[in-house]
Protein backbone atom coordinates (compact mmCIF):
# COMPACT_ATOMS: atom_id res chain seq x y z
CA UNK A 1 0.00 0.00 0.00
CA UNK A 2 2.72 2.48 1.10
CA UNK A 3 4.63 1.55 -2.31
CA UNK A 4 1.35 2.17 -4.09
CA UNK A 5 0.73 5.55 -2.39
CA UNK A 6 4.11 6.73 -3.13
CA UNK A 7 3.93 5.92 -6.77
CA UNK A 8 0.66 8.05 -6.76
CA UNK A 9 2.33 11.05 -5.64
CA UNK A 10 5.60 10.68 -7.63
CA UNK A 11 5.51 13.93 -10.26
CA UNK A 12 5.94 11.51 -12.94
CA UNK A 13 2.64 9.65 -12.49
CA UNK A 14 1.11 12.66 -12.09
CA UNK A 15 2.28 14.11 -15.20
CA UNK A 16 1.52 10.92 -17.15
CA UNK A 17 -2.22 11.42 -15.54
CA UNK A 18 -2.34 14.79 -17.07
CA UNK A 19 -1.23 14.34 -20.32
CA UNK A 20 -3.29 10.79 -20.65
CA UNK A 21 -6.50 13.29 -19.55
CA UNK A 22 -5.27 15.50 -22.07
CA UNK A 23 -5.19 13.57 -25.18
CA UNK A 24 -8.24 11.67 -24.29
CA UNK A 25 -10.41 15.27 -23.94
CA UNK A 26 -8.48 16.72 -27.07
CA UNK A 27 -9.42 14.04 -29.20
CA UNK A 28 -13.01 13.40 -28.01
CA UNK A 29 -13.38 17.08 -29.01
CA UNK A 30 -11.59 16.64 -32.08
CA UNK A 31 -14.32 13.08 -32.84
CA UNK A 32 -17.33 15.95 -32.13
CA UNK A 33 -16.11 18.24 -33.96
CA UNK A 34 -15.55 16.77 -37.27
CA UNK A 35 -19.04 15.12 -36.56
CA UNK A 36 -20.80 18.32 -36.03
CA UNK A 37 -19.46 20.62 -39.77
CA UNK A 38 -20.56 17.26 -41.21
CA UNK A 39 -23.97 17.82 -39.69
CA UNK A 40 -23.79 21.15 -40.56
CA UNK A 41 -22.77 20.53 -44.10
CA UNK A 42 -25.60 18.41 -45.05
CA UNK A 43 -27.89 20.92 -43.14
CA UNK A 44 -26.20 23.62 -45.54
CA UNK A 45 -26.71 21.57 -48.59
CA UNK A 46 -30.04 20.64 -47.91
CA UNK A 47 -31.09 24.58 -47.46
CA UNK A 48 -29.12 25.17 -50.52
CA UNK A 49 -31.41 22.41 -52.26
CA UNK A 50 -34.89 23.78 -51.07
CA UNK A 51 -33.66 27.11 -51.82
CA UNK A 52 -32.93 26.56 -55.82
CA UNK A 53 -35.69 24.58 -55.37
CA UNK A 54 -37.93 27.73 -54.30
CA UNK A 55 -36.12 30.37 -57.27
CA UNK A 56 -37.41 27.53 -59.69
CA UNK A 57 -41.17 26.65 -58.22
CA UNK A 58 -41.18 30.73 -58.49
CA UNK A 59 -40.06 31.32 -61.88
CA UNK A 60 -42.07 27.91 -63.49
CA UNK A 61 -44.55 27.61 -60.74
CA UNK A 62 -46.02 30.09 -58.93
CA UNK A 63 -48.38 31.66 -61.99
CA UNK A 64 -50.49 28.96 -61.62
CA UNK A 65 -49.77 26.94 -57.78
CA UNK A 66 -49.18 30.79 -55.74
CA UNK A 67 -46.10 32.08 -54.87
CA UNK A 68 -46.25 29.76 -51.21
CA UNK A 69 -48.47 26.98 -53.08
CA UNK A 70 -51.40 27.73 -51.84
CA UNK A 71 -52.90 27.37 -55.06
CA UNK A 72 -54.90 29.75 -56.78
CA UNK A 73 -58.21 29.72 -59.45
CA UNK A 74 -56.14 28.29 -62.15
CA UNK A 75 -53.79 25.68 -60.33
CA UNK A 76 -54.64 24.06 -57.03
CA UNK A 77 -52.78 23.94 -53.54
CA UNK A 78 -49.27 21.99 -53.06
CA UNK A 79 -49.20 21.75 -49.65
CA UNK A 80 -49.01 18.17 -48.68
CA UNK A 81 -48.77 16.47 -52.16
CA UNK A 82 -45.16 15.84 -51.47
CA UNK A 83 -42.25 15.46 -53.22
CA UNK A 84 -43.38 12.20 -55.26
CA UNK A 85 -46.15 14.42 -56.85
CA UNK A 86 -43.41 16.74 -58.09
CA UNK A 87 -40.91 14.10 -59.53
CA UNK A 88 -43.94 12.66 -61.16
CA UNK A 89 -45.43 15.06 -62.62
CA UNK A 90 -42.50 17.42 -63.93
CA UNK A 91 -40.30 14.06 -65.05
CA UNK A 92 -43.37 12.80 -66.77
CA UNK A 93 -43.81 16.43 -68.69
CA UNK A 94 -46.82 17.00 -67.78
CA UNK A 95 -45.73 20.35 -65.60
CA UNK A 96 -45.62 22.75 -66.36
CA UNK A 97 -48.91 23.10 -68.27
CA UNK A 98 -48.64 24.53 -71.47
CA UNK A 99 -52.24 25.31 -71.73
CA UNK A 100 -55.51 24.76 -69.40
CA UNK A 101 -57.14 21.91 -70.57
CA UNK A 102 -59.52 18.91 -69.29
CA UNK A 103 -56.01 16.57 -69.00
CA UNK A 104 -52.48 17.59 -68.40
CA UNK A 105 -50.78 15.30 -71.36
CA UNK A 106 -47.14 13.80 -70.62
CA UNK A 107 -44.71 15.18 -73.17
CA UNK A 108 -40.94 13.64 -73.87
CA UNK A 109 -39.30 17.10 -73.50
CA UNK A 110 -38.67 18.16 -70.37
CA UNK A 111 -37.15 21.94 -69.59
CA UNK A 112 -35.82 20.76 -66.34
CA UNK A 113 -32.61 18.49 -65.12
CA UNK A 114 -32.48 15.42 -62.56
CA UNK A 115 -30.98 17.67 -60.03
CA UNK A 116 -33.63 20.84 -60.65
CA UNK A 117 -36.68 18.52 -60.20
CA UNK A 118 -35.36 17.32 -57.47
CA UNK A 119 -34.51 20.55 -56.53
CA UNK A 120 -38.36 21.55 -56.98
CA UNK A 121 -39.65 18.41 -55.09
CA UNK A 122 -37.28 19.14 -51.35
CA UNK A 123 -38.96 22.88 -51.70
CA UNK A 124 -42.62 21.13 -52.03
CA UNK A 125 -41.95 18.32 -49.84
CA UNK A 126 -40.85 21.25 -47.15
CA UNK A 127 -44.55 23.10 -47.39
CA UNK A 128 -45.83 20.07 -46.21
CA UNK A 129 -45.47 16.19 -45.19
CA UNK A 130 -46.34 14.59 -48.36
CA UNK A 131 -44.95 10.84 -49.87
CA UNK A 132 -41.62 11.30 -50.38
CA UNK A 133 -39.58 9.80 -53.65
CA UNK A 134 -39.81 5.94 -53.64
CA UNK A 135 -36.34 4.38 -52.91
CA UNK A 136 -34.75 1.95 -54.73
CA UNK A 137 -35.55 -0.99 -52.73
CA UNK A 138 -39.16 0.06 -52.86
CA UNK A 139 -38.78 0.06 -56.44
CA UNK A 140 -37.43 -3.57 -56.58
CA UNK A 141 -40.01 -5.78 -57.99
CA UNK A 142 -38.01 -8.53 -58.65
CA UNK A 143 -38.94 -10.86 -56.28
CA UNK A 144 -42.52 -9.62 -56.14
CA UNK A 145 -45.37 -12.37 -57.87
CA UNK A 146 -46.42 -11.24 -60.84
CA UNK A 147 -49.84 -13.06 -61.21
CA UNK A 148 -51.02 -11.40 -58.14
CA UNK A 149 -50.08 -8.48 -59.38
CA UNK A 150 -52.23 -9.06 -62.31
CA UNK A 151 -54.97 -9.47 -59.65
CA UNK A 152 -54.99 -6.94 -57.84
CA UNK A 153 -54.54 -4.49 -61.33
CA UNK A 154 -57.87 -6.31 -62.41
CA UNK A 155 -59.25 -5.06 -59.24
CA UNK A 156 -57.86 -1.47 -58.64
CA UNK A 157 -56.86 -0.47 -61.90
CA UNK A 158 -58.23 -2.23 -65.90
CA UNK A 159 -61.59 -0.55 -64.98
CA UNK A 160 -59.80 2.67 -66.18
CA UNK A 161 -56.44 1.76 -67.94
CA UNK A 162 -57.95 -1.62 -69.05
CA UNK A 163 -56.98 -5.23 -68.37
CA UNK A 164 -53.48 -5.18 -70.67
CA UNK A 165 -52.96 -1.38 -69.41
CA UNK A 166 -53.33 -0.01 -72.76
CA UNK A 167 -55.36 3.18 -71.05
CA UNK A 168 -58.97 4.43 -72.29
CA UNK A 169 -61.56 7.16 -72.18
CA UNK A 170 -62.99 8.79 -68.97
CA UNK A 171 -65.46 11.52 -69.13
CA UNK A 172 -65.50 15.12 -70.63
CA UNK A 173 -62.48 14.78 -72.16
CA UNK A 174 -60.02 13.18 -70.07
CA UNK A 175 -58.80 9.64 -69.98
CA UNK A 176 -56.50 7.01 -68.45
CA UNK A 177 -53.06 6.87 -70.34
CA UNK A 178 -51.59 3.71 -71.48
CA UNK A 179 -48.82 2.59 -69.00
CA UNK A 180 -46.73 0.94 -71.85
CA UNK A 181 -43.76 3.45 -71.46
CA UNK A 182 -44.31 4.18 -67.59
CA UNK A 183 -41.03 3.11 -65.71
CA UNK A 184 -41.45 1.21 -62.17
CA UNK A 185 -40.96 5.04 -60.47
CA UNK A 186 -43.47 6.27 -62.45
CA UNK A 187 -45.94 3.43 -61.73
CA UNK A 188 -45.54 4.06 -57.90
CA UNK A 189 -45.18 7.81 -57.87
CA UNK A 190 -48.77 7.55 -59.65
CA UNK A 191 -50.48 4.95 -57.31
CA UNK A 192 -48.93 6.62 -54.19
CA UNK A 193 -49.78 10.62 -55.35
CA UNK A 194 -53.17 10.11 -57.06
CA UNK A 195 -52.59 12.15 -60.59
CA UNK A 196 -55.49 14.04 -62.15
CA UNK A 197 -58.58 11.54 -62.10
CA UNK A 198 -56.89 8.42 -60.54
CA UNK A 199 -57.27 7.32 -56.78
CA UNK A 200 -54.27 7.59 -53.87
CA UNK A 201 -53.44 4.48 -53.32
CA UNK A 202 -51.49 5.03 -49.66
CA UNK A 203 -49.41 2.24 -48.36
CA UNK A 204 -52.35 1.47 -45.98
CA UNK A 205 -54.40 0.45 -48.33
CA UNK A 206 -51.66 -0.88 -50.70
CA UNK A 207 -48.75 -1.78 -48.99
CA UNK A 208 -45.43 -1.04 -50.38
CA UNK A 209 -45.04 -5.73 -51.71
CA UNK A 210 -48.56 -5.00 -54.03
CA UNK A 211 -47.56 -2.16 -55.20
CA UNK A 212 -44.27 -4.28 -56.15
CA UNK A 213 -46.35 -6.88 -57.72
CA UNK A 214 -48.70 -4.62 -59.65
CA UNK A 215 -45.86 -2.89 -61.13
CA UNK A 216 -44.24 -6.35 -62.12
CA UNK A 217 -47.13 -7.27 -63.95
CA UNK A 218 -47.21 -3.91 -65.76
CA UNK A 219 -43.82 -4.53 -66.51
CA UNK A 220 -44.61 -8.24 -67.85
CA UNK A 221 -47.35 -6.72 -70.33
CA UNK A 222 -44.54 -4.14 -71.50
CA UNK A 223 -42.41 -6.96 -72.15
CA UNK A 224 -45.08 -9.68 -73.09
CA UNK A 225 -44.89 -11.26 -76.72
CA UNK A 226 -47.24 -12.23 -79.22
CA UNK A 227 -46.91 -15.72 -80.72
CA UNK A 228 -50.10 -15.92 -82.07
CA UNK A 229 -50.03 -13.36 -84.28
CA UNK A 230 -50.93 -9.54 -84.42
CA UNK A 231 -52.42 -8.18 -80.93
CA UNK A 232 -54.30 -5.79 -82.62
CA UNK A 233 -53.11 -3.18 -79.71
CA UNK A 234 -54.67 -5.47 -76.92
CA UNK A 235 -57.71 -3.48 -76.80
CA UNK A 236 -60.14 -6.59 -76.17
CA UNK A 237 -62.98 -8.36 -77.85
CA UNK A 238 -64.25 -5.21 -79.61
CA UNK A 239 -61.65 -4.42 -81.70
CA UNK A 240 -60.77 -8.23 -82.70
CA UNK A 241 -65.01 -8.38 -83.31
CA UNK A 242 -64.28 -5.46 -85.97
CA UNK A 243 -61.21 -6.96 -87.06
CA UNK A 244 -63.03 -10.36 -88.01
CA UNK A 245 -66.29 -9.06 -89.58
CA UNK A 246 -64.13 -6.45 -91.53
CA UNK A 247 -62.37 -9.53 -92.70
CA UNK A 248 -65.37 -11.39 -93.58
CA UNK A 249 -66.97 -9.07 -95.12
CA UNK A 250 -64.25 -7.93 -97.13
CA UNK A 251 -63.92 -12.08 -97.96
CA UNK A 252 -67.70 -12.18 -99.05
CA UNK A 253 -67.32 -8.99 -101.64
CA UNK A 254 -63.77 -10.53 -103.12
CA UNK A 255 -65.99 -13.82 -103.99
CA UNK A 256 -68.85 -11.89 -105.04
CA UNK A 257 -66.82 -10.01 -107.37
CA UNK A 258 -64.90 -13.15 -108.63
CA UNK A 259 -68.27 -15.00 -109.31
CA UNK A 260 -69.39 -12.07 -111.14
CA UNK A 261 -66.27 -11.81 -113.35
CA UNK A 262 -66.33 -15.56 -114.14
CA UNK A 263 -70.32 -15.96 -114.73
CA UNK A 264 -70.18 -13.48 -118.06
Amino acid sequence: MKFLAARRRSPIVASALLVGALVTVGGAYAALGAVEPAQAALAVGAETQVEKGQQLYLEGCSSCHGLKGEGTQTGPTLVGVGAAAVDFQVSTGRMPLAAPGAQAPAKTENPYSEEDIAAMAAFVAALGPGPAIPTAEQLDYASADEAYGGELFRINCAQCHQAAGQGGALTQGKYAPSLMGSSPKTITEAMLTGPQNMPVFSDAQLPVEDKQAITSYIVGLQEASSPGGLNLGRFGPVTEGVFLVTAIFAALIAAAVWIGIKSR
